[in-house]
């Protein structure tokens, strides 16, 4: 089955999430909008008042008859396919679990130049974003970074893995967190990272991955730019 992504084209936002997977269980699948026309194909589906589970916006995955909207909710159903989650059911809710997490960090991002609406230029709310990104520098940054390193640490399996002994969906997840942090916050990453060495580690493990090493190389990876979810700003970047 060849897989259809919708996503915007020109940014990696939520839908690398996604490609992470794809990439790496060597899945067959196009980017859509990416692709000549895509765009227009990507609009005409999400005005389609036919259909009758739309998804609120991308990224959304079409799987045969399927349509599947919301990151972890892609990834929960790749995960499973792929050999990207656990075999047991306890297995794959910690790891949607964990994801789910992730989207909430990603959320936390985001508002660190976004603070006040989405509606405005970065520009019209910089006041704002200062406060917004020195508490989430100071105080937030190390809150999600000393979980996953927690939850890296207790592993039973003491693999270097989230869980179990085997790479999932949430692994490479967290590597997409950890690159886009240190392009959006180098000097904060850069001072702080080192008290969470799982996490680097873990960085470093899905970045050698045969798939994911080849993929980083390609031009298919998109990125990190100023239209994103993660952004430098030079400002913001002052803890």
């Amino acid at each position: 089955m060849r897989y259809q992504l919708y996503y915007w084209p020109s940014i990696p936002g939520r839908g690398e999430f996604v490609r992470l997977a794809l990439e790496h269980a060597g899945a067959d699948y196009v980017d859509v909008a990416r692709r000549p026309g895509g765009m227009a194909t990507l609009e005409r589906f999400l005005k389609d008042r036919s259909t009758k589970q739309p998804p609120f916006a991308p990224p959304f995955l079409k799987a045969g008859k399927l349509v599947i909207g919301q990151t972890a909710n892609i990834l929960l159903y790749l995960g499973a396919r792929h050999g990207l989650a656990p075999g047991t059911e306890a297995g794959r809710l910690w790891i949607h679990q964990l994801q789910l997490t992730i989207a909430d960090w990603l959320v936390e991002v985001h508002d660190t130049h976004h603070p006040i609406s989405a509606g405005l230029y970065y520009e019209e709310q910089k006041r704002e974003a200062k406060r917004r990104a020195a508490d989430f520098v100071t105080q937030r940054l190390p809150k999600f970074l000393g979980y996953f390193e927690e939850v890296l640490r207790c592993n039973p399996a003491r693999s270097g893995w989230l869980a179990g002994s085997s790479i999932t969906y949430a692994d490479l997840s967290l590597f997409q967190m950890a690159a886009g942090l240190r392009y959006a916050f180098p000097r904060a990453m850069a001072k702080r990272e080192r008290r969470y060495p799982r996490v680097a580690a873990l960085h470093e493990r899905v970045a050698a991955r045969p798939r994911i090493a080849a993929y980083l190389a390609s031009k298919r990876r998109i990125a990190f730019n100023q239209d994103g979810i993660f952004r430098h700003y030079p400002e913001l970047d002052r803890s």
